[in-house]
């Protein structure tokens, strides 16, 4: 079992940053991609970016491509979104997840992942 912790959302305006963290625990933190998705109100939940076992290979959605930052400390088993520009339409609540994949994969889909944190509300003003 891997336990995951989010922490670091709450309101920003419109162009402001918020930086998430998501703190792993159960098992060895770095067997493990990483990846954040989001959901709104009365949407599916979807894909925001995702961080391979080492770190070396990212991925994001063309929706954040540019402005959000993912990102793994494997010392401190902790992954990290970094979230600058943020919009109205980013407001949601982000989860974190990990997935046993293998090497330097990078999981997009929510079906790839087994661990889930239990989320962390990000609400962006206008």
């Amino acid at each position: 079992q891997v336990q995951l912790v989010e922490s670091g959302g709450g309101l920003v305006q419109d162009g402001g940053s918020l930086r998430l963290s998501c703190a792993a625990s159960g098992r060895t933190f770095s067997n493990y991609g990483m990846g954040w998705f989001r959901q709104a109100p009365g949407k599916e939940r979807e894909f925001v970016a995702a961080i391979s076992r080492g770190g070396l290979n990212t991925y994001y959605a063309d929706s954040v491509k540019g402005r959000f930052t993912i990102s793994r400390d494997n010392a401190k088993n902790t992954v990290y979104l970094q979230m600058n520009s943020l919009k109205p339409e980013d407001t949601a609540v982000y989860y974190c997840a990990a997935t046993a994949t293998a090497g330097m994969v990078v999981a997009t889909t929510k079906n790839s992942y087994s661990y889930w944190g239990q989320g962390t509300q990000v609400t962006v003003s206008s």
